[in-house]
């Protein structure tokens, strides 16, 4: 099937390469010109583990290309609009220029029976008010929310655990049989397929979000509790994640939630309550997001309470940078976070991650920043792991990380470290809510 993706950054390019991968002709189309330049050559223009591989492989094969025409989306037979939806300058609601801008720009290559896509984040509602503009060109709107996880956005696009359309006519038959045969190797595994209205489409992305944010902040207040009464929280989440009801995954303490879905997306959540007259409904999500901003400003008082009340003048090495391991993203990174706040409390903060230096130091270039992980330890008074990267967490030995730094105090951002192993090596522990 040919297919054209609107919108080549973190979703589109991904989504362009996987549709590529299981056989579909595809264009991807962008307006950035460096962008497409790269991604035309074959070069990833961020890191994401195995798109490198499709991309290079799709390209190869004379099924994928990139262009910044929209006209080239003509004679597509689904056209996938997958541009960003960040939150606005002057409040939480989430901007939907480009989602128009994508939408407008499209309209005059449409032709009768096509069908446009969605896949951006969008506030409910959203879908509805873009279908008549659709339906004039004799195409149909469906929106069909994406739900990757960076690092794992490859596999969750070729074999996701559910696909979901919204429709504005379940009976369609027609038109949910195209969507199958775009997702053909996940529907021949028995993928859950759920076709329902606009409105519930727009509310699984969204609120899929806001459970995993309030399941995290949960937790991390408890962590708050547990500081102050010598309780465990490692040891609590264990507890209660045995109980089926729950679950043990994203129960884990530490400094919170970052990059560019889940911080914005319940903030544009909580926005678009207000404007339905259910801001009640949501109020807890403000909460969370202020539960999670509130461990970034902990991690940092734990550097300082080490210290003895002040970091000044003290060389602290940084483990991460990226928001989460297995991505180079540093979009609302707690890891940067917690870096800066320790720059300006006077402390030389030198930063190392396997592959978001880059774009870290583009953004805060004040910070001092370091390619090879033991040179970025050697001298150092007091380390902080704040990416869970498994150079850190796994590969990092106690010992071999002492004969490295001056200081022995190692702050575990994550708890995930072998706390009696770094203790034994000499070093004092701070976990987040742990004794």
């Amino acid at each position: 099937m040919r297919l054209s993706v609107i919108g080549c950054g973190y979703l589109g390019a991904v989504h362009a390469a996987a549709m590529a991968s299981i056989g579909h002709e595809v264009v991807g189309i962008d307006v950035d010109q460096r962008k497409i330049d790269s991604l035309s050559q074959g070069k990833a223009p961020f890191f994401e583990p195995g798109l490198q591989e499709i991309l290079t492989e799709g390209i190869a094969s004379g099924r994928l290309r990139f262009t910044t025409d929209l006209a080239e989306a003509k004679g597509a037979k689904v056209h996938f609009v997958g541009v960003g939806t960040p939150q606005q300058k002057d409040g939480y609601a989430a901007d939907l220029t480009y989602v128009n801008a994508a939408i407008d720009g499209l309209l005059p290559y449409l032709s009768e029976g096509d069908i446009v896509a969605g896949k951006s984040t969008v506030p409910v509602g959203t879908a509805a008010g873009l279908a008549p503009r659709v339906s004039e060109t004799g195409a149909t709107l469906i929106w069909n929310p994406e739900f990757l996880r960076e690092g794992w956005a490859v596999q969750d696009t070729v074999d996701p655990d559910r696909l979901v359309i919204g429709i504005p006519d379940a009976d369609d038959e027609q038109l949910v049989q195209v969507v199958k045969d775009v997702y053909h190797p996940a529907i021949a595994k028995g993928t859950p397929f759920i076709v329902t209205d606009y409105a519930t489409a727009e509310l699984v992305k969204v609120a899929a979000n806001a459970f995993l944010a309030t399941k995290i902040s949960f937790i991390n207040a408890m962590a708050e509790i547990a500081e102050v009464t010598g309780a465990d929280v490692t040891q609590l989440a264990d507890a209660i994640g045995h109980d089926a009801r729950i679950g043990r995954r994203f129960l884990g303490a530490g400094i919170g939630f970052g990059g560019g879905c889940l911080p914005k997306d319940i903030r544009a959540f909580s926005a678009r309550a207000e404007e339905l007259g259910r801001g009640e409904s949501v109020n807890f999500l403000r909460e969370v997001d202020a539960i999670n901003l509130r461990r970034r400003d902990r991690a940092a008082q734990l550097v300082v309470d080490a210290f003895g009340g002040s970091v000044f003048k003290k060389n602290i090495t940084v483990l991460g940078a990226a928001f989460k391991p297995h991505s180079d993203d540093i979009r609302d990174s707690p890891a940067l976070d917690v870096a800066i706040k320790l720059r300006g409390l006077g402390a030389w903060v030198t930063v190392t991650d396997p592959e978001a230096l880059e774009n870290a130091e583009r953004l805060h270039p004040q910070l001092n920043y370091v390619a090879d992980r033991d040179e970025a330890l050697r001298g150092a008074d007091a380390v902080i792991v704040v990416t869970e990267w498994d150079e850190y967490r796994r590969q990092l030995d106690p010992e071999h990380a002492a004969s490295l730094a001056e200081g022995r105090i190692i702050v575990d951002g994550r708890n995930c470290l072998d706390a009696p192993a770094w203790r034994a090596a000499g070093w004092t522990y701070y976990g987040m809510g742990r004794p």
